[in-house]
């Protein structure tokens, strides 16, 4: 059994230039739980940081750009808010990627504190190359 102050936590970079948003959100949610290291516990936080580039070039497949809808209710009668995955994607596509990689974290404190290691960014520039991230290549399937 390892410890949290035994782990060593790496760096990642994802482009996630022509990635499908839902295939690449689950690879980045097995990256920052920590499920893709032999030394994975539940009740621990044993994942990495994911940096995610190109946010604004992922696709959907299918008619999920017409279809899916997000929504957003502030509280008072009448504030529901809608939107379709095609203006998110023109619009918010670091907060499309989030809600997709928040929906397959645990939604606990541990969850919280996991998805603070995802930095998403819409362009090839990150403020991160302190940290000396290695780049992971995911399938492009389409």
């Amino acid at each position: 059994m390892a410890f949290n102050d035994q782990i060593e936590k790496k760096w990642y970079l994802i482009d996630a230039k022509d990635l499908i948003l839902g295939r690449m959100a689950s690879e980045v949610a097995k990256i920052i739980t920590g499920k893709n290291k032999t030394s994975y516990t539940p009740h621990e936080d044993h994942g990495d940081y994911v940096i995610l580039i190109n946010a604004n070039k992922i696709t959907l497949t299918g008619n999920k750009l017409e279809q899916k809808m997000y929504y957003n209710h502030s509280g008072y009668p009448g504030g529901l808010r809608k939107r379709n995955a095609s203006e998110m994607l023109e619009k918010y596509p670091q907060e499309m990627i989030y809600r997709a990689v928040w929906g397959m974290i645990p939604h606990n404190k541990l969850g919280r504190k996991q998805i603070k290691k995802l930095f998403i960014y819409l362009d090839e520039n990150h403020n991160h190359q302190a940290q000396k991230p290695e780049e992971i290549k995911l399938k492009r399937n389409n």
